[in-house]
């Protein structure tokens, strides 16, 4: 018999956080099982239904998206917008009914007109420094909210006191590998949701993170969920 993800009660109850006014970087990712981290250049050529259900439970439990400009070019992010049956629960479990993207951006090189500016339910924050260029700032102003994290680089640290103090302690990041390297290297990862999906890719497709400085953090197994023959790992920051 095919094992199956447990009901969605019950799914949610495997996700939550004990303390959500404590900021918390939850990574999510997916990867194949000789490790690349993307399909002909995507991730979306590794998952399937069942990771969309796992997605849709993490996002559903977060106070806010946060993703790096690169991704969201190359996965074509949209607007985020809850369904009203996920907005309703998240009401009722005293959330805000949708959800803000937060966009890691150093050059700001992403268009005013792109959809995940004009077609968001809520309005995006975009995460850069003080040494951005100021004319791509200006634009961005227009249909986002323009966040310094540190004078020459956007540091990790700052980023997430910067969504804590909006009232956005919960963050899930969505990648890309780059600001999951960076997430790493300043050790600001508490938890990874990593789907496994039964492929194997070979070619040269990338690891979930990368970096210029390498890191070794250690990190403890939560659960592990299992539909078909794809797995779904819960892991958590070591507690020393």
């Amino acid at each position: 018999m095919r094992a199956q993800l447990p009901q969605r009660a019950q799914l949610i109850e495997r996700y939550r956080v004990p303390d959500r006014l404590k900021p918390r970087v939850r990574v999510n990712f997916i990867a194949s099982l000789d490790g690349a981290a993307t399909h002909e250049g995507l991730s979306g050529g590794l998952n399937n239904a069942d990771d969309k259900i796992v997605f849709d439970t993490l996002r559903l439990l977060t106070d806010v998206i946060l993703v790096g400009a690169g991704t969201v070019r190359a996965e074509g992010y949209g607007g985020i917008q809850m369904s009203p049956e996920d907005a309703a629960w998240r009401v009722a479990h005293g959330l805000s009914p949708q959800l803000p993207v937060a966009i890691v951006s150093g050059r700001l090189d992403l268009e005013p007109g792109h959809p995940v500016f004009t077609e968001a339910a809520t309005r995006p924050i975009v995460l850069t420094h003080a040494a951005a260029p100021a004319d791509r700032r200006v634009a961005l102003s227009a249909v986002a909210d323009v966040i310094d994290c540190g004078e020459h680089a956007i540091d990790p640290h700052l980023l997430v006191a910067a969504l804590a103090a909006r009232g956005l302690p919960q963050i899930l990041c969505e990648g890309g590998p780059h600001l999951f390297g960076d997430l790493v290297a300043a050790d600001r990862v508490d938890e990874l949701c990593l789907s496994l999906s039964p492929l194997l890719e070979g070619g040269g497709a990338g690891r979930i993170a990368v970096g210029a400085t390498g890191a070794t953090r250690a990190m403890e197994l939560l659960h592990v969920l299992r539909a078909g023959d794809m797995l779904f790992l819960r892991y958590a920051r070591q507690q020393s």
